[in-house]
Parts: structure tokens; sequence; C-alpha cells
């Protein structure tokens, strides 16, 4: 029986991040994604220049339609752009009983427009997170949930505590802005747990990691993995398509999602039958 994943999140016209990147991310780690678009975004490798949020009748009918047929063994959100989307969202997790959530509380793209309105911040720590089994802010993005600023190690570790305290069961404070090689901080109610898969990648092709990242903790809940096994799936998955990245674009051009899969041939080739 295939293992499902739920992706509820922003559509990425240039197909880097949002959706796009996290149905990339399912199959290449061997689960059937399905998905809920929040947002349709005019999007490439430089910048964000119109978004469209998606009514919430349309996304709360998304939702049941998958859910009610399909199923997901685990789900993750990413673009949630305003409280009545995270409401309507909430609602749902709670109605169709999902237990595997991962939230990524992405707010603010690569090119630094921002995807997430000010009044709902709020509503995304209080109706939210409360229902997730993994949270995976990034070093801004736990400053705004924690209400602190992150300067140090330590920082990060109190930070990873404050956000638990709203009630998700692990958090993990990524370390992909921090100094010096990106080790992530998992923190399950009681010990902090390093995660780290190597050197920091030289690489300008950083579009989607937070998506991808996040999509492939997904995958490995979906499969059956406990939380910290899918953490470090994920870490290393990730990693290898930074390393295996190209450019499609003047900005920054996203990571290579099926770099196992394309590694026998040139990219842009196709394999001969």
């Amino acid at each position: 029986m295939v293992r499902k994943a739920l992706t509820i999140a922003g559509s990425d016209s240039g197909g880097g991040a949002g959706i796009q990147a996290d149905l990339k991310t399912f199959a290449a780690l061997g689960v059937y994604g399905s998905s809920v678009i929040t947002a349709i975004t005019a999007q490439n490798t430089v910048g964000v220049t119109a978004v469209h949020e998606v009514p919430t009748a349309i996304i709360g009918a998304q939702l049941d339609a998958v859910l009610g047929d399909i199923g997901a063994d685990a789900a993750k959100t990413g673009m949630l752009s305003s409280a009545p989307i995270i409401a309507v969202v909430a609602a749902a997790v709670r109605r169709h009983g999902l237990t595997r959530l991962v939230v990524d509380p992405v707010m603010v793209a690569k090119s630094g427009d921002r995807l997430l309105r000010e009044d709902a911040v709020a509503a995304l720590r209080e109706e939210l997170l409360p229902l997730a089994l993994v949270v995976t802010p990034n070093i801004p993005e736990a400053e705004v949930l924690a209400g602190m600023t992150i300067g140090d190690d330590e920082d990060r570790r109190e930070a990873a505590r404050r956000i638990a305290a709203y009630g998700p069961r692990y958090v993990v404070v990524k370390g992909g802005h921090a100094a010096g090689d990106p080790i992530d901080f998992l923190y399950d109610g009681a010990t902090i747990v390093p995660i780290a898969s190597g050197p920091r990648v030289d690489t300008p092709n950083t579009h989607g990691t937070g998506c991808t990242f996040a999509a492939a903790i997904t995958a490995g809940l979906a499969r059956g993995l406990e939380v910290e096994e899918a953490a470090r799936e994920a870490k290393g998955y990730l990693t290898a398509a930074l390393r295996a990245s190209y450019a499609v674009g003047a900005g920054h051009s996203p990571v290579h999602h099926f770099h196992a899969w394309w590694a026998a041939a040139p990219v842009g080739m196709v394999r001969e039958r």
C-alpha cells in the first residue's frame, strides 16, 4: 500500500518552492503526493511579482476532497498568508484527525518578499502550532514566533523552548542563517539534539530549501519514521540536493530534487530507454 503525503501551501510558478518543491520531494522520497493550493504566486528565481490568495471556501473544499478520499499518512503546511486561511486549515486538520502535521512557518521568500501578513502571526501561534507534530522555523522565523532576537546557539535553544510552549511536539530551529556549518537543533520538549550533514554547501541555488526540508520530513513521517530519524534523513537529502543544484534563472535557483535519479545522465538529457 502506497504511503501518502499532503502539502497545503502556495504555488510557485518558478517551480522551485511551495507546492512544486513539495511534490517533487514527495516523489523523490517514495511517497504519493497530493496538494491543497492556498495562494498563486507570480514568482521566479529573482522575486515575487504578484500574489493571489485562494478563497478560503475553495481551500476548505480542496482539503475535504483530498482527505475524504485519498487521505494522508502525513501532511505539511507552507505558505498560509492570512489569519482566515490559517483558521480554515486548522479546522480541517482537527476535522480529519491529522496527527502527523509538519508546519513550515513560511514568512518571507528567498528574494525577501513577505509571504505572511503581520496579523497572521498570532493565528499561526495560537491555532496551528498546537496541532503540529513538528514545526521547522529558520532563525528569522524563530525570532518572530519566539518573540526574541537570536544571536548565538544558546538563543536558538531558548527560542525552541519558547516555540514548543505553543504546543508542537517537536521544534527544529534550522541553522542555515547561522555562521559556520548549518547545524539544526531538534527539541522534543526535554532534550535538544543537533542535526548535521557536513559542511555548508557553497551555492547560490537555495530557493525552496525550507519547503524541501519540511517536505522531506513529511515524507519520512508518512513512511513511518520517527521524528528524529525523519529529520536526519531530510537533512541528508537536502544537503545532497544543494550539492547537485544548477542554475535555471538569474537569481536564487532551486535545489536539485531529483539528484539521485538524474545522476546517470547529464542535466537536461533524456536517457535512452
